[in-house]
């Protein structure tokens, strides 16, 4: 059994991309200290370093656009294409992530027309999950728990 958080690339670390001096972030709004992305060249902020590492915090639009978009991910996985037509970010993620990535806040274009899905629900409790922004367990057998139910279960162990 694994905990899981939301998230999936694998590169981390400061943006390589050039600074956009004088714009604000397309996130935010702030002004400052901005760069531009890696994967779209829009211009975010250079917080990357404000992210304390295994926090989960979500204070990072840097971070949070690499980590939680298909753009991002997109761009880290170096497909190729626009990532809105991407077969390999469709096969990448459930399609209750996919839809997630692709058209929460952390993205400056949203996915048009997401596909519908069937809600995850813990396999104990029948609670809703949200795998975007929920803590959960998966088994190896694919059965999802909620961060309550996976707890009591580790603690009767």
């Amino acid at each position: 059994m694994k905990r899981r958080k939301a998230g999936g690339t694998r590169r981390i670390g400061r943006s390589t991309a050039r600074p956009a001096s004088g714009e604000a972030c397309g996130l935010c709004g702030k002004t400052g200290a901005v760069t531009r992305t890696e994967c779209c060249g829009n211009p975010i902020c250079d917080d990357e370093e404000s992210y304390v590492l295994f926090s989960y915090a979500r204070n990072s639009c840097s971070r949070n656009h690499r980590r939680y978009t298909l753009c991002g991910s997109h761009g880290t996985e170096e497909h190729t294409g626009p990532w809105q037509t991407c077969e390999r970010c469709r096969d990448d993620f459930e399609t209750e992530l996919y839809v997630y990535y692709g058209t929460n806040e952390f993205n400056f274009v949203k996915l048009e027309n997401p596909p519908p899905f069937e809600p995850t629900l813990c396999a104990k409790c029948k609670r809703r999950i949200r795998l975007g922004d929920d803590e959960y367990t998966i088994f190896s057998d694919g059965r999802y728990f909620c961060e309550r139910c996976a707890d009591a279960m580790n603690r009767c162990e």
